[in-house]
């Protein structure tokens, strides 16, 4: 029996020293041995997910933006991180599908990452929204502009942890009305939109609602199906109206097969449309059939600015090209995420962690900087508060027509 006894309380200390080796004091010497990025505090690194279409009929959007992400990254990373961290961006190339994209969130969540910068288009962000809303996870996008981005439709809740370095459809569809009516003089308009896309139908009913607020007649209303590539009957009967405008909110590909076939319609009205025509003029088979259209875009190259004109030649330099906007909202995207960061790591709390999460929407909220396209501000619905640049199409080039 004595000789149990004994036994008894040598495993007992043994299994107290075990209890002891595994408790909280130890993990330091744990996190030291952990690979950079395990975790988004160790190894002196924070991880950022980063989602786009960096495949598919939109890549060149989501290689853009991708660009203007990794610069600003890169260059931070040089210049020392984010208080002394650098950033790890794992990136997920969601091919422009909205199932892919909730695919690519839950992988980027299950990466631990500590915040997300993307999507790029509207159906996959709207798509991810409620699942990012939900894990409270920090989230901005840098193109993604209609308003169910950061507004539950049905609700009229705003989705507290989705932010944009972009403007959004309403404020782009009201502009460019207003633009018609008092830039170009123009009485009445038509509109060509595409029925499955959320982008190009927020566009379109903000466009409405602006032109009758204002009195610019709309005399014809024109609709197609996702994936269209003829619209010789749309156009037709827009031509039959004789607009001084001719609306088209869509993305640049699209755009492009509407001006082939206008001119074979018999169409003569102006074109204008909004920021997914940018990189229009790369694909369309000649550029004089968009000669002296109009569309919104984030920002122009030509903006004499020095934010601007240092972005430019940086981007230039590493990336051989020139860059557009989405590259430039993707660098302020960035910036902007970075910034709240920044203010979120001198609190001292555990990235990742529910407290550290909701100080970084707190910080995201606090916004009030200088970005590349602009001076961002935040509204109650989490739109930043900015000016538009109007691209006007010359001479077989996009120029910089100014602030409006």
């Amino acid at each position: 029996m004595k000789k149990f006894v004994c036994t008894l309380v040598a495993l007992m200390m043994a299994l107290a020293c075990f209890a002891g080796c595994s408790s909280p004091a130890a993990e330091p010497a744990a996190a030291e041995t952990a690979p950079a990025g395990e975790n988004a505090a160790s190894g002196g690194t924070i991880k950022i997910g980063m989602l786009a279409p960096l495949t598919g009929a939109v890549a060149e959007y989501g290689q853009a933006v991708a660009n203007g992400v990794r610069m600003y990254t890169e260059e931070l990373n040089a210049k020392g991180g984010v208080n002394g961290k650098q950033i790890e961006l794992v990136e997920y190339d969601e091919e422009g599908d909205s199932a892919k994209a909730v695919t690519g969130y839950n992988s980027l969540v299950d990466q631990d990452v500590t915040a997300i910068i993307g999507d790029v288009t509207t159906a996959p962000t709207v798509a991810v929204v409620v699942e990012s809303q939900a894990d409270k996870m920090p989230m901005i996008t840098a193109s993604a502009t209609a308003a169910a981005v950061t507004v539950d439709q049905d609700s009229g809740a705003v989705y507290e942890n989705m932010f944009r370095s972009c403007f959004i459809d309403p404020f782009q569809g009201n502009k460019m009305a207003s633009f018609a009516s008092e830039k170009m003089s123009a009485k009445t308009a038509a509109i060509l939109y595409n029925t499955g896309s959320d982008y190009s139908i927020g566009l379109s009913d903000s466009f409405q609602e602006q032109a009758k607020a204002i009195g610019l007649e709309v005399v014809a209303v024109e609709s197609f199906a996702d994936g269209a590539t003829e619209f010789q009957s749309q156009l037709t009967n827009i031509a039959a109206k004789n607009p001084d405008v001719l609306f088209v909110p869509d993305y640049y590909s699209v755009v492009a097969l509407v001006a082939q076939q206008a001119s074979a319609a018999g169409l003569t009205a102006t074109m204008i449309g909004a920021d997914g025509w940018d990189s229009v003029l790369d694909v369309v088979t000649d550029a004089s059939l968009l000669e002296g259209a109009y569309y919104c875009s984030g920002y122009s190259i030509q903006d004499t600015s020095e934010a601007v004109q240092t972005f430019v030649k940086n981007y230039q330099a590493k990336y051989n090209t020139t860059p557009n906007m989405f590259a430039a909202q993707g660098y302020d995207a960035a910036m902007i995420m970075y910034a709240a960061l920044a203010k979120t790591e001198e609190q001292g709390l555990d990235a990742g962690s529910d407290e550290y999460k909701a100080a970084l929407i707190d910080a995201l909220n606090a916004t009030d900087m200088d970005c590349v396209t602009g001076h961002v501000t935040y509204d109650e619905f989490n739109n930043p508060e900015k000016t538009a640049a109007i691209i006007n199409i010359k001479g077989g080039e996009a120029t910089f027509w100014g602030k409006y």
